[in-house]
C-alpha cells in the first residue's frame, strides 16, 4: 500500500486522485502531510498541488455528478476531520468507475459517510449565521470572530455578503487563523495580526467609542425579554452550545 501525503486543500484532494489514476495505484493511504507520522518501512509518495490537473479531475466529476453532488463533495472536505480522507478518495474513485450517478446509492459506505459529513458541515453553517456577532472597528468595519467545529468560512460568504452589502466586514476563525474580509465590492481570505492579540486592553482598543455601549444596550435588551418562569436551560444549550457563548455579545 502506497501512502499519499496532500497540504489538505480541496485543490490537493483532487490532484491526488490524478495521481491515483496516473499511476493506476490500487490501495492507497491517503493523509495529510502534517498529520503524517512514519513508519519503518512504508512507501510514501508527496503529492504536489497541481491547478491544472485538479482543473481537470474537476471536470471529469461534474460529468459523473450533478452540479449539487460536486458542491456537496466540497462542502464533505470543509470538514477536515482526521481520518476521513480516504472516505473523500474512495467516494470520487467510485463515481468515476461506476457507470450511473452514485450520489443516491447510500448502499455504498463512501456516499453514506459522505452524506452524514455534508449534513454536519451544513448543520455548522447555519449555526455560524444565526451566531456571529460585529463589532465596530475604529476603522468603520465590522469584526467577528469564530471558532467553528468544521471550516466553514467559505460557505459563509454568500450569506453575509448579501445581508451585509452595504457595510465592510470582516469574520475571523480564530481555531484556523484566518478570516475572510468584504470591502462592498468583493471578499478575500486574510489572515491578521491583531486578531492572535492577547493583551486584553490593546484588543478593546481596537473597537470604536460607541461599540461598549452598543454591546450595553444589547445585553439590556436581551434581559429585559427574558421571562425567568419559562427558563429551560437544557433546550437553550441544545440550540446553543455553550462553545459558541465566548463569542456572543449577550452571554459575555
Amino acid at each position: 500500500m502506497i501512502t499519499l501525503l496532500y497540504d489538505g486543500t480541496f485543490e490537493g484532494l483532487l490532484t491526488a486522485v490524478f495521481e491515483v489514476y496516473e499511476h493506476k495505484l490500487g490501495y492507497v493511504k491517503l493523509l495529510r502531510a502534517d498529520k503524517h507520522t512514519k513508519t519503518m518501512f512504508e512507501q510514501v509518495m508527496n503529492v504536489v498541488t497541481d491547478e491544472a490537473r485538479a482543473t481537470r479531475v474537476l471536470k471529469g466529476l461534474k460529468l459523473k455528478l450533478s452540479p449539487m453532488g460536486v458542491q456537496r463533495l466540497y462542502a464533505a472536505h470543509l470538514a477536515e476531520m482526521d481520518g476521513e480522507e480516504n472516505i473523500l478518495l474512495g467516494y470520487i474513485r467510485y463515481a468515476f468507475d461506476a457507470g450511473q450517478n452514485i450520489e443516491d446509492d447510500y448502499g455504498n459506505k463512501f456516499v453514506m459517510r459522505v452524506s452524514e459529513m455534508v449534513r454536519m458541515v451544513r448543520r455548522e453553517k447555519h449555526r455560524m449565521e444565526a451566531f456571529v456577532r460585529f463589532q465596530k472597528l475604529k476603522d468603520e468595519i465590522f469584526y467577528a470572530t469564530v471558532e467553528p467545529d468544521f471550516n466553514v468560512l467559505p460557505l459563509l460568504i454568500r450569506h453575509f455578503k448579501s445581508r451585509y452589502a452595504d457595510q465592510r466586514w470582516i469574520i475571523y476563525d480564530m481555531k484556523r487563523l484566518y478570516g475572510i474580509y468584504y470591502d462592498l465590492h468583493d471578499t478575500q481570505y486574510i489572515t491578521l495580526d491583531f486578531a492572535t492579540n492577547s493583551n486584553p486592553s490593546e484588543v478593546m482598543a481596537a473597537f470604536c467609542e460607541e461599540e461598549g455601549t452598543y454591546q450595553h444596550l444589547w445585553k439590556n435588551y436581551f434581559h429585559s425579554v427574558n421571562i425567568p418562569s419559562r427558563k429551560n436551560t437544557k433546550l437553550h444549550v441544545r440550540h446553543i452550545p455553550k462553545r459558541y457563548w465566548k463569542h456572543l455579545t449577550e452571554k459575555i
